[in-house]
């Protein structure tokens, strides 16, 4: 179990702000962290890494991580750290960077097949795409076995298809090893599909947390079908206002009335809903 209850003040967005999070998260869940950017998720991440310091308690497994008098050095917390930028050693070759962390080639060997790395393990990482870097970056943060696995969108700079693969391996690891897994995304599709548990921030403060299915596959009233999306333009032709929406990587047009098109405002975060119809899945 691991028990946070913590509080910073953070210069958001909309200037300043606290982040004040109280969260138990259960052993071997995986648990996503979404929100709209500034609202505190990385901050939160490196706390429970030890790398920034906050008021309040941070427990795992009952040992103390973190109180009001003792903070429990970085090294010494267990923890495994995927970012962005993968963060690997140029100068050494995928195998060296995993055995620098831990002198286990059981372990290291085990890693690169799961990961199909096993014919890369000489390369340096210069010579690797960036979706074998990040198989890197991951294989090399589970080389502690850590009770504790912290990743901030570890896939955003990927393309779908490399995303999709590299998700697959993720679920794969987090399931072969049972490591406690929290991850930073703002992709509902990976959320969906890697996360058990999740929790929204908005501006510090936890809004709301369940599982993904839930929170994620929210309507209001009657509604059949629901996507979130950005307002890029509102069209006029003739008497007819077409909104233009942007969900995911699609373009969306909406027809709408002349009172909802003065209601809106470009950029803003739109709800793209209907009632009745019957939707055609293809391939």
């Amino acid at each position: 179990m691991i028990e946070i209850d913590i509080k910073k003040k953070l210069h958001g967005m909309n200037g300043e702000m606290e982040l004040s999070v109280n969260l138990h998260i259960q052993e071997g869940e995986f648990i996503a962290l979404a929100g709209e950017s500034g609202s505190g998720k990385t901050t939160l991440l490196r706390i429970l890494a030890g790398l920034e310091s906050a008021e309040g308690s941070i427990s795992v497994n009952k040992e103390i991580w973190q109180s009001s008098s003792f903070s429990l050095p970085v090294q010494k917390r267990g923890i495994g750290l995927v970012f962005q930028d993968y963060a690997l050693f140029n100068n050494m070759s995928v195998i060296e960077n995993l055995l620098y962390v831990q002198k286990d080639k059981e372990l290291a060997n085990k890693l690169l097949e799961l990961t199909e790395l096993t014919e890369l393990r000489d390369r340096i990482p210069s010579r690797l795409s960036g979706g074998q870097k990040q198989r890197v970056a991951l294989c090399r943060a589970l080389m502690n076995r850590p009770k504790l696995l912290l990743m901030d969108e570890p896939l955003s700079a990927l393309d779908p298809l490399m995303r999709t693969k590299l998700q697959n391996e993720i679920l794969t690891l987090h399931k072969e090893f049972g490591t406690t897994t929290i991850m930073v995304s703002h992709d509902p599709s990976e959320i969906y599909r890697l996360a058990s548990g999740m929790v929204l921030l908005n501006l510090g403060k936890v809004v709301d947390e369940g599982s993904p299915k839930d929170l994620l596959l929210k309507t209001s009233g009657s509604q059949k079908f629901s996507l979130q999306g950005e307002l890029l333009d509102i069209v006029k032709y003739d008497v007819i206002y077409v909104a233009i929406v942007s969900i995911g990587q699609q373009l969306v047009e909406v027809v709408i009335s002349k009172q909802e098109a003065d209601g809106l405002v470009i950029g803003q975060s739109v709800r793209v809903s209907t009632k009745a119809f019957n939707p055609i899945l293809r391939t």
